[in-house]
Formats: C-alpha cells, structure tokens, sequence
C-alpha cells in the first residue's frame, strides 16, 4: 500500500491532484509496509511507544544514522534519485560544507579532518544506488535538524503544502515531514505527519493524539500556537518549505 492508498481523507476533504513527476506525488505514492508491522530501530528491535499508524517501506542500515532529520532528507533525495535530477541532490553538513551529490559521482568523496571538509578524488566516476546510499550516510553523519532548517524557508501555516517541514533545528531539535495534505470546499486543510526518530529507526506515519477521531491527520484550524505531535511539540511558526 502507498501513503494515499492507505489514508482515506476525513469526511468533506479532498486531495488536490498532483503533477506525476512532482515531490507531493512521490510523498503520496511511498510504499508503506503491511499493516500491523512494527518499527524497527536499526540494531533490529522493535520501537515500543505507540506512536505511529504505518511505516514507510524503506531499508534502514545496521547503523545509528537515519535519524529525525536525515529521513527527510533521504526522502528529498530518492525522489530525486528516482527522477534522475542528480545535480539536484545536495545537502549542507553542520559546518556550512556543500555537499553536492554530483561531485560523489564523479569519484571525489568527503574527508572530514575536524572542523575542516573537502573533496579528495579516491574513487572511480560511478552512479549506481550503493553509491548514492554511501553518499546519503556521509550525509546523515554531519547534517542534521539544524543544517537542513538553514536550507529552508519559513512558510505560513495556512500554505501548508505536501512536503513542507516542522523543524526545530538544534541539539536536541526535531523534523517532521508533511507527506499529505487534504482541502475541503472552504479552503481548510488537514495533513499527514512523518518522521524518523532517535536512535535510527523506520520512518513512521505519526498518529494525532490530539484527535482520536481525525488521527492520523491534523487539521490546520485546529492549530494556534503549537503543534503537538506524539513526540515533539513544534510551534506553528516553525514550518519550512523548500527553496
């Protein structure tokens, strides 16, 4: 089952048509694994907090890396991937370092000596999916929630779009992803939450504990000041949407 296939919209809600090619259809058309199925943390235990309602079928490494931030930036980067715009996968580490996927392919990789980042030429010029998988670890090792809030731009919560972010961006910070949304005839919007969690784990479609009724979408109207998720609370002015 996909996101859309799996979540119909709340009674008087709709969800607007995508363009095919587009990040909001890819975000609908994630496979999700079969219902009932566990979360699992990436040493292979089960995720005990009830939290979420599906999981996102993605592989997950033995290895503490894909965290809240890095599973958004994964998404941002299979869509890519999939689409075959390379020169678009790029992320910037802590640091400020630009770390452009199309330098990777070309066989430079990422050496990091303290504070200070720069591309060596130690490999041949490939692009298969391992290669890109290696380049999205080194990713994860040195971005986080507070790299990718600086890469984004503040949103109005009533634009609210698919593939927007809640973030807070710090040490401890939080992302979430919006992966989506739904209008009724009035303009009001409900919407879909995803995120990866500490330690790495499957990325989750959260549930709405604020509305047992609704869950799992949130509704905009029902928003004033913060936005409480099952494990972060946001405030509503820390929506962000892509440059």
């Amino acid at each position: 089952m996909t996101v859309q296939s799996r979540f119909n919209t709340p009674t008087g809600f709709t969800r607007k048509q995508a363009d095919s090619t587009s990040f909001a259809a890819y975000l609908r058309n994630v496979p999700l694994k079969p219902v009932g199925t566990k979360v699992k943390y990436f040493n292979g235990y089960d995720k005990s907090e009830d939290v979420y309602e599906a999981v996102v079928n993605m592989d997950l490494e033995n290895k503490d890396l894909q965290q809240c931030a890095d599973a958004i930036m994964r998404l941002r980067a299979e869509y890519f991937y999939a689409q075959k715009q390379f020169d678009k996968i790029s992320f910037n580490f802590t640091n400020g370092f630009k770390a452009d996927y199309s330098e990777w392919m070309k066989g430079n990789r990422i050496v990091v000596n303290g504070n200070k980042v720069s591309w060596v030429k130690s490999a041949e010029s490939a692009n298969t999916y391992k290669i890109f998988r290696s380049y999205m670890d080194m990713v994860f090792a040195y971005a986080g929630t507070l790299s990718l809030s600086k890469s984004l731009k503040h949103k109005d919560i009533k634009n609210i779009a698919i593939g927007d972010v809640f973030i807070h961006g710090g040490s401890p910070g939080h992302a979430e992803i919006v992966i989506d949304v739904a209008e009724n005839s009035s303009g009001g919007k409900v919407f879909l939450l995803a995120q990866g969690y500490m330690p790495a784990q499957d990325t989750q479609i959260l549930k709405n504990y604020n509305n047992s009724d609704l869950s799992p979408w949130y509704c905009v109207a029902a928003i004033s000041n913060e936005l409480a998720t099952p494990q972060w609370t946001f405030s509503s002015t820390e929506l962000m949407g892509w440059e």
